[in-house]
């Protein structure tokens, strides 16, 4: 199960540096093609698809590296009994949040494909298709706060915490606030 799950995590980092990736290819094509006199059509909204694509899939690999921003200070005074119901507690209204989060951005890529919404730059681009991004990387994320609450609810450490500890051993204090 433990690989699967990370597995799941790496397949969205990798779609958001494919997403990465291709707004550095629409940006360069673009660049390319003003020196030709010509332009890329919907450039600008193909780039800031992908860049909402690029946000919300790379949000559960982040937050299992303990990237994400996250403001410990009345939790990392607790005593140690204490802290692990106060991470649970937090990392189950993180879940109730990110499910209704999920759900919302899932109900409005549905309503973007029923209605056949399409944007309205130079290319009518289907809306829905961009929308994906969101209902998929806030799912992501939920499962990745799922599995540190469970994790957390059989007394270990969370991910988040073990990673911070060891960039801090490392003397990498560069994602500490």
């Amino acid at each position: 199960m433990r690989r699967c799950l990370d597995a799941l995590y790496a397949a969205g980092a990798g779609l958001a540096a494919l997403s990465l990736l291709s707004i550095f290819g629409v940006m360069m094509a673009q660049v390319v093609l003003r020196e030709m006199r010509m332009q890329l059509p919907a450039a600008d909204d193909v780039s800031a698809y992908l860049c909402v694509a690029t946000t919300f899939f790379a949000l559960a690999a982040t937050f299992r590296r303990g990237e994400l921003i996250r403001v410990g200070m009345l939790v990392n005074r607790l005593p140690s009994g204490v802290r692990r119901w106060a991470e649970a507690g937090v990392l189950l209204l993180a879940a109730v949040l990110l499910a209704y989060i999920t759900w919302w951005t899932f109900q409005d890529m549905l309503f973007s494909y029923e209605i056949e919404e399409v944007a309205q730059g130079t290319v009518p681009i289907p809306l829905w298709i961009p929308k994906i991004a969101m209902p998929a990387g806030s799912a992501l994320l939920l499962i990745a706060v799922l599995d540190e609450l469970v994790a957390v609810l059989r007394g270990a450490k969370p991910g988040y915490v073990a990673a911070a500890e060891e960039r801090a051993a490392a003397g990498d204090f560069s994602a500490e606030v």
